[in-house]
């Protein structure tokens, strides 16, 4: 058993663990680590705990986590602050020299390391930009290494924040750890409308919600239409929430077709449809109008009787030429 702390570098984004030793820290608490880019202050967010190394995500081929370098003091949590200030001059200078140079990528954020050894430029591009003209004049006018990234447009919600469509902050600025893959086959399992409109977040990218409740929609999803075998006269509901009445099933190719509720006839796969759950409306045959008994006897009676010669022709039927005429003698 190893005992641990969890700690994230920014307000959202991956845990990382490391080793607290024998200081008495508390979720909440700042402490000073140091990973690739340098030393940096970082918030305490999972408090003491004994693991097993062999489940720590973040390092599986490290015997040990890394020891934190201290806990942060007042004056630490003072030199943050001052580097926050200046991020903003430099998030300011750096925009201009973008400008200057005529560059196709839009600055995003700024990061000062806490020994303020490196500056962090992050910024997107809709492809590759060079940049090393920038880079020079920045490592002119700031005296540290600069280093620019490249971000997607997933990581661009996530630093610039906003509003989603459910009238919360963005789960990706506010508590998510990490992107997970989400696939436009979560949303069909879940009976929810297919529109990109609806299903997007603000980056343009699928809904990261829809992986939460993924797992009890996809096991009950198995359990529905997995082994669903449509019949013959059965109810069904298939895509865009359209319930019909199977006509005839195709068990070769898998698919049924189907005749809906507005009279359309429609083919479509088993793993598109799902059982019906409802009252079943009027059968269609009830509304259309058939002809009574009497009425097609008496039509009958009414058709002219005629006698069809060997040829099967009928003898008073006029000839398709009335002009022409029987030269026979």
């Amino acid at each position: 058993m190893q005992k641990v702390i969890g700690v994230r570098l920014k307000k959202a984004g991956k845990v990382h663990l490391f080793d607290p030793g024998d200081d008495d820290i508390q979720r909440g608490d700042s402490v000073i680590v140091e990973t690739v880019r340098g030393l940096e202050c970082c918030e305490v967010v999972i408090g003491v705990r004994e693991i097993p190394i062999s489940e720590s995500p973040d390092c599986p081929n490290i015997q040990t986590p890394r020891r934190i370098y201290r806990k942060a003091t007042q004056a630490d949590l003072a030199r943050v602050a001052e580097n926050r200030t200046k991020e903003k001059r430099a998030f300011d200078i750096c925009a201009e020299k973008i400008a200057e140079h005529g560059l196709p990528m839009n600055l995003i954020s700024v990061t000062y390391t806490f020994d303020m050894n490196k500056i962090v430029f992050e910024f997107t591009a809709e492809n590759r930009v060079d940049f090393r003209a920038l880079v020079r004049d920045l490592a002119y006018i700031f005296h540290t290494r600069i280093e620019l990234r490249q971000v997607g447009i997933r990581e661009e919600a996530r630093i610039l924040g906003g509003i989603g469509c459910c009238g919360r902050a963005l789960c990706c600025s506010t508590f998510l750890g990490d992107f997970a893959q989400v696939s436009i086959r979560m949303a069909k399992e879940q009976n929810l409308s297919l529109n990109p409109t609806k299903i997007s977040g603000i980056c343009g990218r699928l809904l990261c919600c829809l992986k939460y409740e993924n797992d009890y929609y996809h096991q009950n999803y198995l359990e529905r239409v997995q082994n669903f075998q449509p019949t013959p006269n059965e109810r069904v509901v298939f895509k865009d929430k359209i319930s019909g009445r199977v006509i005839s099933i195709n068990e070769a190719r898998r698919n049924a077709t189907i005749l809906s509720d507005d009279g359309k006839t429609i083919v479509a796969s088993w793993g598109d449809l799902i059982p019906f759950e409802g009252d079943d409306p009027p059968e269609i045959s009830n509304i259309v109008d058939e002809p009574a008994e009497a009425d097609i006897e008496e039509a009958s009676t009414e058709r002219p009787f005629f006698n069809k010669n060997k040829t099967g022709k009928n003898p008073n039927r006029p000839s398709k030429n009335p002009k022409q005429k029987n030269f026979k003698k």
